[in-house]
């Protein structure tokens, strides 16, 4: 016989937990399947961005995040040596915070827990099928029954292929390296270099640990090679002229470009988020962010029509809303892509331009450090008043319910739902 729930979330990385939180706030019954053993130690993103901290605010989330974290007031886009400056940005959270996504999940399964989520590890979906009232979920352990699932399983998704949901995009032409390790000669804080040879940045982890990545422009026909200690060290010297003594890696990787956003957010009763979503170069730390914004997004929805507050058209605007703000963070990744791996001559003078522009135009630092951190992000609704679907900063909304300013109601993610007078609240 199957094991039954309402919601099935595949994956129990930090977009999958988010969505488990949110359906636990309004009593969803909620199990989160997830393939590995334990959490993974390595923390693949490094950066939560404003938009993503105001909505951790919203659910009481943010003390332990800015307790740990490190606040940067400015960012780079695509390596280029003018950075954005961060201090302007019309949020509570005017900066990049540093912090290692394992320890963001780490969180986001404690609150999951607490809300009485179930989390099942070691137990990998491997294909599923929709019945007369809901999906049944295949694993290598049992079967599952479910009124929804939520596929938050990674760019490789199960749920999604198993579902028939394309995956449209482009290949990655670009490799970029990876390597976490210590170093006995260690750059100043900050250091980034991007020159004929290829670029480099480093950023610090817990631990004692940095991460040193970047672009090779000498080495991009890896043919499935793993990156080594001694290809790491090469490379980083090559590329910046110095020897940082590199020693005691930890994780040692390669990435590529590849980009690509699902056809559809939504088939049937199964939907997906985060990375099963959409994919894309790591440029300017968003993916993650992109990812706990679906999220947020979707975890509302989904739990009122479990709950029958709502009907299941609502959840068709979670595609309407989330998809083109993915199809934009894969432009400008990609966008960021090529002023990394612009090397020649003609792209130096371009980065030299670019970086000129960013310094000597304060508003177009602003709408790039606007588009990086969401605090752009808006869900236009012709025909209503102009601020529906725009964002309000500041509304504390601990039970996950709408909430009435003056005569504006807002959602539980932040946007205006209904727009009247906005009173002693900014919004944007």
């Amino acid at each position: 016989m199957d094991t039954e729930t309402e919601v099935i979330v595949a994956g129990a990385g930090p977009v999958g937990l988010m969505v488990a939180a949110e359906l636990r706030l309004a009593g969803v019954d909620t199990v989160v399947l997830e393939r590995a053993p334990e959490p993974s130690p390595h923390p693949k993103a490094l950066g939560l961005h404003a938009r993503t901290l105001e909505q951790l605010a919203m659910r009481g989330l943010i003390d332990p995040f800015l307790a740990d974290g490190i606040r940067v007031p400015s960012w780079h886009f695509g390596f280029l040596p003018e950075r954005l400056d961060l201090t302007r940005l019309d949020t509570a959270y005017p900066f990049l915070l540093a912090f290692p996504q394992n320890r963001t999940e780490a969180l986001l399964q404690e609150r999951a827990l607490e809300l009485g989520a179930r989390i099942v590890r070691g137990e990998e979906v491997t294909g599923l099928t929709r019945t007369a009232d809901g999906v049944r979920v295949e694993t290598a352990v049992r079967a599952w029954q479910a009124g929804w699932v939520v596929g938050a399983d990674g760019a490789g998704s199960t749920v999604r292929k198993a579902a028939g949901i394309g995956f449209p995009g482009t290949d990655g032409d670009t490799w970029a390296y990876l390597g976490d390790v210590r170093a006995d000669a260690p750059p100043p804080a900050g250091y980034g270099v991007q020159n004929d040879k290829g670029a480099l940045i480093v950023a610090p982890l817990p631990g004692g640990l940095l991460r040193f990545t970047g672009f090779d422009a000498e080495r991009q026909d890896p043919a499935g090679r793993e990156l080594t200690l001694d290809e790491l060290r090469e490379t980083t010297a090559r590329i910046s002229g110095q020897e940082f003594g590199l020693r005691d890696p930890v994780w040692l990787s390669r990435f590529t470009n590849a980009t690509r956003v699902a056809a559809d957010y939504r088939r049937g009763r199964v939907l997906l988020a985060g990375d099963a979503a959409h994919m894309h170069f790591p440029a300017g730390g968003v993916g993650l962010n992109l990812g706990l914004q679906d999220a947020m997004n979707l975890g509302w929805k989904l739990a009122a029509v479990v709950r029958g507050h709502a009907g299941e058209d609502l959840l068709d605007s979670y595609q309407t809303e989330r998809r083109p703000w993915a199809e934009d963070v894969a432009e400008h990744t990609l966008a960021q892509t090529a002023l990394i791996t612009a090397t020649t001559p003609a792209g130096q003078a371009l980065r030299r331009l670019l970086s000129d522009l960013i310094r000597t135009q304060p508003e177009l630092s602003l709408a790039l450090a606007r588009r990086l951190t969401a605090l752009d992000v808006h869900y236009p609704a012709p025909g209503k008043h102009p601020l529906v679907g725009t964002r309000v900063a500041g509304v504390a909304l601990l039970d996950g319910r709408p909430a009435v300013l003056g005569s504006t109601v807002v959602r539980p993610d932040g946007y205006v739902l209904e727009a009247g007078a906005v009173r002693g609240q900014s919004t944007s």
